[in-house]
């Protein structure tokens, strides 16, 4: 049951990111910044692909992901086309590992260690669907405030 509603929120909330990301009007501001914006949306595009990527592709579904997380930061004038792909990819990614979860697999611990080694992977996957929508939302702040 969880794992149904799992896949339809993230695949919803990708889609808004990917929406987010094709709104912009010219692909040179997805990577702006300001003194009081410190991060890019493309900046936290990447982080989100990685940080999904990592914790649910590589670690629940053994697909091979090597994150490399400084990078997600530093690395500027991505095209969009590459982020819109890469979205495109991890709603595959998820919809395939989060189907394939059993009830037994979500009740274990995490392997990660996160909120003193107690959090269950049900518990790891609520967070992080958490912290991918707070990024979303600066995501949608850093369009309306710099797409003008």
């Amino acid at each position: 049951m969880l794992q149904t509603e799992l896949i339809k929120l993230f695949d919803r909330d990708l889609l808004k990111l990917k929406a987010e990301i094709e709104a912009y009007t010219n692909e040179e501001i997805i990577w702006q910044v300001r003194p009081e914006i410190k991060n890019s949306a493309g900046n936290l595009c990447l982080h989100l692909m990685g940080n999904l990527n990592h914790y649910i592709g590589a670690q629940l579904g053994n697909t091979g992901y090597i994150r490399n997380r400084p990078l997600e930061f530093s690395d500027k004038n991505v095209p969009r086309a590459t982020l819109i792909q890469q979205i495109e990819e991890t709603i595959q990614m998820l919809r395939e590992v989060i189907t394939n979860l059993t009830d037994e697999v979500l009740a274990q611990n995490h392997t990660e260690e996160y909120n003193d080694g107690q959090a269950t992977n049900e518990y790891f996957l609520i967070h992080l669907y958490g912290h991918f929508n707070y990024h979303l939302g600066q995501i949608n702040y850093h369009r309306r405030l710099i797409n003008q």
